[in-house]
């Protein structure tokens, strides 16, 4: 009985496609070549795309706009608010001397390790960077994933945006603003 109905839903399958085909296979459902042509989007060119009017195929003469970053010493800086809860602060300081970060030679935590950073009158490095999260333990020095400061902050430059910004942050907390409560957020699904 089971084969029965099997077969007879092939067929009927098999017959449906058949019935929606044409000659040598063409559909039957065609669309004339006007009514294609008006309902397409319009075509938008390789040389349209992108926010600079320059040539996409040539770098001659391209250059990147012109950003200041010269900013107070370290220690004498205004703090900015940050983006959006929990995001990197930008730094706020000039960086002058303080790059490239390596491994074994990283200035920023000279003022900005917690045990420094109230006296330094800095932001102090979140307990968020004192933790491995492949293991899960906190540690007593950064992690090894957390040496590169300027991989997630980055000095703010005073230049006309491209596209105007329209995003609002909300925090849940106006401290927020200032500090990250990451390590609290992410321990909220632990408990």
């Amino acid at each position: 009985m089971k084969k029965l109905i099997l077969t007879a839903l092939s067929a009927a399958v098999v017959l449906s496609f058949t019935a929606c085909a044409g000659n040598n296979g063409e559909s039957a459902v065609k669309m004339d070549e006007q009514e294609l042509n008006s309902k397409a989007a319009p075509i938008v060119t390789e040389e349209e795309l992108g926010l600079r009017d320059e040539n996409l195929y040539s770098e001659d003469g391209v250059a990147p706009v012109k950003a200041d970053f010269s900013r107070p010493a370290p220690g004498q800086a205004k703090t900015f608010e940050r983006s959006y809860e929990n995001a990197p602060p930008l730094i706020p300081h000039s960086v002058d001397g303080l790059l490239p970060i390596t491994k074994n030679n990283n200035a920023c935590l000279g003022c900005h390790m917690p045990n420094v950073a109230k006296s330094m009158g800095a932001t102090p490095i979140p307990p968020t960077h004192f933790m491995d999260f492949r293991t899960q333990k906190k540690l007593d020095h950064l992690a090894q994933q957390r040496f590169n400061c300027s991989q997630c902050h980055v000095p703010q430059a005073n230049v006309k945006p491209l596209v105007e910004n329209k995003f609002t942050a909300g925090y849940r907390n106006p401290e927020e603003k200032k500090r990250s409560n990451l390590i609290d957020t992410l321990n909220e699904g632990v408990k």
